[in-house]
């Protein structure tokens, strides 16, 4: 079958209050995974990829309605930037300067910036551009991010390609370029639920993490500064868990977060393309693994969700209704010098790849 860009299904999405349009863009690699994104936030609005007996359903929580993601969503399914996760107070300095950002969070009574601020790149409309990659769909989102954008420094380009693969992956790229130096990083916020969404809770998905160490948080789930082994706490996913086996213990990082809200390092070389984590969902026999080129991820088990939001099949999303995986650098890098550093300078190019890769056994 002979794909390009233009036989790539485009359909409305709604309107934003400036009436600008928003769409959907189906990437379909036609053995079984399915990828609806919309340039409204680089969102995957749905992903459907089937079981061991063959029954695909969608595996990402979200919205029917684009007033929904406008308002009401955590996040779901969205790209995340200029600097995904949280920030000490909002503030760092950099080359003489101290920046100061919109403080949008307050876990444990401590201000932070999360996710890039009031109105994060989740929010703002992206140029889209249907492709392909290898002979399958993609798609090629561009956003300018004007200096002073959310307080921060320089204009960002950035430029982030979606593509499903014969494999059953779904592939990010992302690159970016700055005019003055600025921190970058950058992720997509997905929530899993290999059931399907609305299907119940991951409490008994199994999870396995490639990361012998995390970074411990204070109770404004800020990195501590330190890097510690996982071996013997409840954060040790080097082997299979199921995901609510050991969530309720006594212990305080898992306190702090209401369950996992955590940063793991990642095994192996930064830079590289290598496998970062293993979900296993034992009822429908379907397994997601992530592959990244990042120091980092995070693990979120969906602390937050607490019923009050409807998703698109007509179910409430439960407290531990789904699990992210966010790949990215260490949170509050900027203000931690022994981190990674997530400074991009001009002349540099950013540049970072995740794949999310289904299977069923």
């Amino acid at each position: 079958m002979s794909i390009t860009a233009d036989s790539i299904p485009i359909h409305s999405f709604g309107s934003l209050p400036d009436g600008r349009a928003a769409h959907l863009y189906t990437l379909d690699n036609h053995q079984g995974l399915k990828a609806v994104i919309s340039d409204f936030g680089g969102t995957v609005v749905k992903l459907e990829t089937p079981d061991r007996a063959g029954k695909t359903v969608d595996v990402v929580l979200g919205f029917n309605a684009l007033p929904d993601y406008e308002t009401k969503s955590p996040y779901f399914g969205c790209l995340i930037g200029r600097v995904g996760n949280r920030i000490a107070h909002g503030k760092f300095y950099l080359d003489g300067k101290t920046y100061t950002l919109a403080t949008n969070n307050d876990p444990g009574g401590v201000p932070c910036h999360l996710h890039g601020g009031k109105r994060g790149f989740d929010k703002v409309l992206w140029k889209a551009e249907p492709t392909t990659k290898d002979g399958l769909p993609a798609l090629r989102l561009s956003y300018h991010s004007p200096a002073g954008e959310e307080g921060y420094p320089g204009n960002l380009d950035v430029v982030v390609v979606y593509s499903v693969t014969s494999d059953n992956s779904l592939a990010i790229d992302y690159t970016a370029t700055t005019d003055q130096a600025t921190p970058v990083n950058l992720t997509n916020h997905s929530y899993f639920n290999l059931r399907g969404e609305g299907d119940g809770t991951v409490l008994d998905h199994e999870l396995t993490l490639q990361a012998a160490r995390y970074t411990p948080v204070d109770k404004g789930l800020i990195p501590t500064g330190k890097i510690e082994p996982v071996a013997g706490t409840p954060l040790d996913f080097t082997q299979a868990h199921r995901i609510g086996e050991r969530i309720g213990a006594d212990n305080p990082q898992l306190k702090y977060a209401g369950g996992y809200d955590h940063n793991f390092v990642l095994d192996g070389e930064p830079g590289k393309l290598r496998l970062a984590a293993t979900v296993r969902e034992p009822t429908t026999g379907r397994v997601m693994e992530v592959l990244t080129t990042e120091p980092g991820m995070q693990f979120y088990s969906g602390n937050f969700l607490d019923g009050s939001l409807t998703g698109k099949s007509g179910r409430p999303y439960l407290l531990r209704g789904a699990l992210a995986l966010e790949t990215q650098h260490f949170p509050d890098s900027v203000n931690h010098p022994n981190f990674p550093s997530i400074i991009l300078r001009p002349g540099e190019i950013y540049r970072t790849t995740t794949v999310y890769r289904f299977s069923a056994k």
